[in-house]
Formats: C-alpha cells, sequence, structure tokens
C-alpha cells in the first residue's frame, strides 16, 4: 500500500464512541469482556510495559486505577498473550 492508498485510522476512543452510539441505538447492553478476553486486547500494551521493567503488580494497578477494571497480576500472567498468539495470523 502506497502512502496516498493508506488506509484511514482512528484513535481507540473515537472508535469506542462509534461502538457505544451503535449499541445504544440498536437498545443493547453495553459490550461485556471476560477478563481473559481482556488481557488479552492489552497484552501489545503489556508486552511494552514489561519490556520497559514494569512489574505485573504495577500494571495491574494502573488498570485498576484509571478503569476501575479489577484485575491482578495473576490474571494477566495467566492471560497474556504472547506475540505470535496475537500477531501471527497476519
Amino acid at each position: 500500500m502506497t502512502a496516498t492508498q493508506q488506509e484511514k485510522t482512528y484513535p481507540l476512543e473515537q472508535a469506542l464512541r462509534a461502538q457505544k452510539a451503535l449499541r445504544d441505538l440498536a437498545g443493547l447492553q453495553p459490550e461485556m469482556f471476560p477478563v481473559s478476553s481482556f488481557v488479552g486486547m492489552v497484552s501489545d500494551e503489556i508486552e511494552t510495559l514489561r519490556n520497559q521493567g514494569h512489574t505485573d503488580q504495577a500494571i495491574a494497578r494502573t488498570i485498576t486505577e484509571h478503569s476501575g477494571i479489577e484485575v491482578s497480576a495473576e490474571e494477566l500472567a495467566a492471560h497474556y498473550a504472547p506475540a505470535d498468539e496475537r500477531h501471527g495470523h497476519h
């Protein structure tokens, strides 16, 4: 893909607002994720933070403090998706 053909991209916040509006319009409840799916979704960030020297305890604490999502370091370790599982099928 050339620079002039580059696919559009959008920030996560905009994508979430759009999804919420569509779910509201459809009369659907908010989408819920089990801890395993949530940790899988943030595994790119977990990998980067681990590489920067952050512990799973610090990462879990940051998640909880900034989102209210209660997740433990043990849950992060148990449900972390390695890079080959996240990106191996592209």
